[in-house]
């Protein structure tokens, strides 16, 4: 068997591809940064804000994406001055050149700071009147809400901000951070509390996953060369593996990933839309609602997953002791079940991929960070050298050749690759829905996962298999992946990028 690899580093023009470029743009006549817009960040005291959402909107500031005479809201419960405020959003932004800290500064002023509470009309008021003063009476006023909370208070927000934020006439906008519920029932509830204040086309629910520049190039890879073409099916791949590995543990943040566990954390969203974007037919055209209208069709011939298919996991402490087991975290329950790491089998029933295994695997605290995705093909005879069409990474869609082996940092070296965060808010900004979840496409992704996650919270006789801290997983993974066809190669001991160079990882 030979395999395909696709990897994305954590650090972060010819032919078919011309094609994909100018159907990429075929809503540019209604996307477009509107001027004079007003982003809300709620939550703005939080880690979401401080370690993601400001330092992507400070990004996209220094590399003038943002709209002409933008401005800036944090609004939080915090109480703080401006100068309080000003030091959280720096906290995370790094500026080694004396113009980087120049441009900072120059993003600082476009900064302001409202504390209210989440279920209070007069906190909402007070954030109206701010909104009114910045915008200085213009009849038309655009308005992002970047919710940056805890799912909790997302529907109270969420109301108060229609009801008293809403501008009478302009743009509104609401970006929602995952989790989206944790289950099919309590997604659906949030869709039904979001449904009657904001049209579907104001909602922005971000998956950062899907803002990760090897991740938006899987289409043009796919459908800008032709060769993926002809072998893209049943017929010559044999299994399909999405892997992502975390070096880490919850390191005390243990008691919110217990509510949640790495199935809801990262499979059922950050590997699912992965999983989406690889098996997804060729769409009519490639504006937002046609390529989800394709993700949605492949989640809808994907049954719920067995549990027979699927291998939970725990960590425990390392071999030497030296780094602690889940539940030595203070924060978690000592009788805790929640997996930290999954391996799982997922079957599409359709024309292309029926019979075809996808494995998804996932887990903290192993022996390395990576995402991969792993095609194994069914044994060629012959190899040949290729090069092919891809996405010049950045903000834009332009195309480029380059060889088969796409090792980003070496072939891309010139070149900045943006923070997913950077990405997905830019495109908010412009209305481009292309890289965010719609309601059905969530509702499908829930209904393949529901039974599974039921079924696992509701037989307490199922305990995770615990692995050593610093490990591959559980000892059974390769017994379990084997099973399913794959059959590990270490390629002659091919390195990706290079001898001595760091692995790219989709």
């Amino acid at each position: 068997m030979s395999d395909t690899i696709l990897h994305r580093d954590e650090e972060e023009n010819a032919g078919a591809a011309s094609d994909i470029t100018a159907d990429a743009n075929l809503d540019d006549s209604t996307i477009e940064l509107k001027d004079n817009t007003v982003i809300v960040v709620l939550g703005a005291s939080g880690d979401l804000a401080k370690k993601k959402t400001f330092p992507a909107l400070f990004g996209l500031h220094r590399n003038n994406f943002l709209p002409n005479n933008v401005k800036i809201i944090g609004y939080a419960r915090t109480k703080m001055d401006r100068e309080e405020y000003l030091k959280r959003v720096k906290s995370y932004i790094k500026t080694p050149t004396k113009e980087m800290e120049e441009s900072l500064n120059d993003f600082c002023k476009l900064c302001s700071y409202i504390s209210g509470q989440y279920d209070q009309d007069d906190s909402f008021i007070n954030l109206r009147k701010h909104l009114e003063e910045l915008e200085g009476g213009r009849e038309e006023t655009n308005r992002v809400f970047y919710m940056a909370l805890p799912p909790s208070v997302f529907i109270p927000v969420s109301q108060h901000l229609k009801k008293i934020c809403y501008p009478q006439k302009g743009i509104a906008r609401i970006i929602v951070e995952k989790p989206f519920g944790k289950d099919l029932q309590s997604s659906r509830e949030l869709q039904r509390a979001l449904a009657p204040d904001w049209k579907e086309e104001e909602i922005f629910r971000i998956d950062h996953y899907l803002g990760k520049e090897m991740v938006k190039n899987i289409l043009i890879l796919r459908f800008g060369n032709e060769f993926f073409g002809a072998t893209w099916n049943r017929h010559h791949i044999d299994n399909v593996q999405i892997s992502f590995k975390e070096p880490f543990g919850t390191e005390g943040r243990g008691g919110y990933f217990d509510e949640f566990g790495i199935i809801r954390d990262v499979m059922q969203n950050h590997l699912l839309q992965v999983l989406t974007l690889l098996t997804m037919e060729r769409p009519i055209s490639f504006s937002a609602e046609d390529i989800r209208d394709e993700k949605v069709r492949v989640l809808r011939g994907m049954p719920a997953l067995e549990p027979k298919n699927v291998i939970i996991g725990q960590y425990g402490k390392s071999l030497d002791g030296s780094k602690p087991g889940y539940k030595e975290d203070d924060t978690v329950p000592k009788d805790s079940r929640c997996p930290t790491f999954a391996a799982m089998v997922a079957y599409i029933k359709n024309e292309r991929w029926d019979g075809v295994p996808f494995i998804m695997k996932a887990g903290k605290a192993l022996n390395e960070q990576k995402t991969e995705v792993r095609i194994q093909f069914k044994d060629p005879n012959e190899s040949v050298y290729i090069k092919m069409n891809s996405k010049l990474p950045g903000l834009s869609m332009q195309t480029v050749v380059t060889e088969l082996d796409l090792t980003y940092r070496r072939r891309f070296s010139d070149l900045k690759i943006p923070e997913a965060y950077e990405s997905l808010i830019l495109d908010a900004l412009k209305g481009d829905h292309s890289n965010f979840v719609r309601d059905d496409e969530l509702d499908a992704s829930w209904r393949i996962f529901t039974p599974l996650l039921h079924y696992l919270d509701d037989n307490k006789e199922i305990i995770p298999m615990e692995y050593p801290y610093g490990s591959r997983g559980p000892a059974v993974l390769d017994d379990f992946t084997s099973s399913y066809g794959y059959k590990f190669s270490d390629a002659a001991g091919y390195q990706w990028g290079g001898a001595g160079n760091e692995m790219n990882k989709l």
